[in-house]
């Protein structure tokens, strides 16, 4: 792993070269990003990119790490409301329509088949599904593909959708109705 900035300066470098880079990788995805472009963004130089994150597959990595996290951290996984959960990420995504480019990126440019990141940390929701099943309050199934299921409900009118991507500045009642359909649905599919 690349060195960590070890003053508030450096990580003030750091955070901005991450937030940069996030916004190049989500747009153009890795092979499309240009670390010019992210060092100007960022106002610091290759040197520190590269001394903070090692190389551009370093800094991709490190984006996807960072903003996963941020994720997490924004959203609280409860097996008893997996509805509450995909409308939580239905909300999220409408926030932060990055989050899902660059996993879509990372998918297209990464890892076309099987799960999108392994070891991502996931592991305890899927037990969380699995003590839901045994007490009677979730559908029997894989609780991975039961997670996949509520996710992809979950992100059907985010920028990754073959369909539909939704934008913050739509109506409020078109969110709403969106809303109400996802959490019924998924209510419906994780139903013991």
């Amino acid at each position: 792993m690349p060195p960590q900035p070890t003053t508030a300066r450096g990580a003030a470098t750091s955070r901005r070269i991450l937030d940069a880079a996030a916004v190049e990788f989500a747009e153009r995805g890795i092979a499309g990003a240009r670390i010019d472009r992210i060092t100007a963004a960022a106002q610091t130089n290759k040197a520190q990119v590269y001394g903070y994150f090692g190389s551009k597959d370093g800094l991709f990595d490190a984006v996807v790490a960072d903003r996963a996290d941020r994720l997490t951290n924004a959203i609280t996984f409860d097996p008893a409301d997996m509805a509450g959960f995909a409308v939580a990420m239905y909300d999220e995504t409408l926030r932060h329509p990055e989050l899902v480019r660059l996993a879509t990126w990372l998918r297209l440019e990464r890892h076309p088949a099987g799960r999108l990141t392994p070891g991502s940390g996931d592991e305890p929701k899927f037990r969380a599904i699995a003590a839901a099943q045994a007490a009677g309050r979730v559908r029997a199934g894989e609780p991975s593909e039961i997670f996949a299921l509520v996710l992809a409900m979950a992100f059907a009118w985010s920028p990754a959708s073959s369909f539909y991507a939704a934008t913050p500045e739509e109506p409020a009642a078109d969110h709403e109705r969106r809303r109400a359909l996802l959490r019924e649905s998924v209510e419906r599919a994780t139903a013991p």
